[in-house]
């Protein structure tokens, strides 16, 4: 296993990264152009959960990593719900639904996972670091 070095090498990030370029793809298709405050929205939501975890990451301690890591799977949830809210009223079709809800669920799973990782470290962060970078 290798270790992260940047917020960058954390799968969640990258899960979150591939999740908000989707957003952007669905949303940016006509039916999704005409509501634009909803657009900008959901944008907004899914932009949220990559720009927490790479903050929080930056913030050099854990208590702080946590609360960031704490808004991004909230703001997972909110993608969630925009994504029913999307599908409800016509903007997306019922695969395309399945497919983002899904890679919500993973990635909300895999930001709860990471928070129990740190919960339960011993590490307190980069700020208390020695010479060894933190194994997440």
């Amino acid at each position: 296993m290798s270790r992260v070095q940047r917020f960058e090498d954390l799968v969640i990030f990258q899960s979150a990264k591939k999740l908000c370029v989707e957003i952007y793809r669905i949303s940016s298709q006509d039916v999704f152009r005409s509501d634009y405050r909803f657009q900008q929205q959901i944008r907004a939501a899914a932009g949220s959960i990559m720009d927490n975890i790479a903050e929080g990451y930056e913030r050099d301690g854990n208590k702080e990593l946590l609360n960031f890591l704490y808004i991004a799977k909230g703001s997972c949830g909110e993608v969630r719900s925009q994504l029913i809210r999307a599908k409800e009223v016509g903007h997306i079709d019922e695969s395309t639904f399945v497919y983002l809800y899904k890679m919500c669920i993973g990635l909300s799973k895999g930001i709860l996972s990471f928070i129990m990782s740190i919960k339960y470290s011993d590490l307190g962060g980069l700020k208390n670091k020695t010479e060894e970078p933190l194994p997440f």
